[in-house]
């Protein structure tokens, strides 16, 4: 009889404990409120990426390989009479390809093609426009393209966290307000930030000519596009 009363305390005591643990989420909730809002924030892109294919098919391989390697030694005299250190500019790797005559049945090889590509990054705006320009001139390039980007994106993502954060603390005000409470704390928050895609600005091929054309680059009067930071924050405030 004495083991089945210490027993019924004891379950008793559990019992009592676990009301109490399972009371403390049911009352912060009473007592809070959650909302969900989506910031942005648009920053300048601070940097832009010119990037070339260079390519040369010629009747044999080392004729195909010593164009692709002049192309490219062109690419570095334009970077460094440009002011630009050849080491900021990515090669890529030279890749070989037999070219083969498909209307023969014997699928005869009639030469070489040899393919890389360069990848530059530039923070001085004001130099896109010679420099593509003077890429575009070198015999054997292709497939240029600008792309606008933000690489120093930290601060920009934070700008968008504090304006979903802000929509969110707003709308719980709000039903706070009318529901004649207050609004308390922050007890929580969850923040996702993505950054949206960018759209490349391509840059058609150009006429080579021995003369420089008079006329000013194409996108020189031109404002970059805005990079946009989006911010989801999910926050928990208490109420009052």
């Amino acid at each position: 009889m004495k083991m089945l009363f210490c027993s019924l305390i004891l379950l008793a005591l559990t019992a009592s404990g676990a009301a109490q643990v399972s009371s403390t989420p049911a009352a912060i909730q009473l007592n809070s409120i959650y909302a969900g809002a989506d910031g942005k924030y648009e920053a300048a892109p601070d940097t832009a990426v010119i990037r070339m294919d260079i390519a040369s098919q010629q009747d044999t391989s080392r004729a195909a390989y010593d164009h692709a390697a002049i192309a490219v030694d062109h690419v570095r005299q334009v970077l460094k009479s440009n002011g630009i250190d050849v080491k900021s500019a990515q090669f890529g790797l030279y890749q070989m390809q037999p070219v083969y005559d498909w209307k023969n049945p014997k699928h005869k090889v009639i030469g070489y093609r040899v393919v890389s590509d360069v990848t530059l990054k530039l923070r001085d705006f004001a130099k896109i426009g010679a420099i593509t320009e003077q890429l575009a001139d070198i015999e054997d390039t292709q497939n240029q393209s600008v792309n606008y980007i933000l690489e120093d994106v930290e601060q920009a993502k934070a700008k968008a966290s504090e304006d979903a954060l802000k929509k969110a603390r707003n709308q719980a005000a709000s039903v706070a307000t009318a529901g004649g409470r207050t609004l308390g704390e922050l007890l929580y928050a969850s923040v996702d930030v993505n950054q949206a895609n960018i759209i490349p600005v391509y840059a058609p091929a150009m006429a080579r000519s021995a003369a420089p054309p008079a006329a000013p680059p194409p996108m020189a009067d031109f404002t970059p596009q805005t990079v946009t930071i989006n911010a989801h924050v999910n926050a928990l405030f208490a109420l009052k």
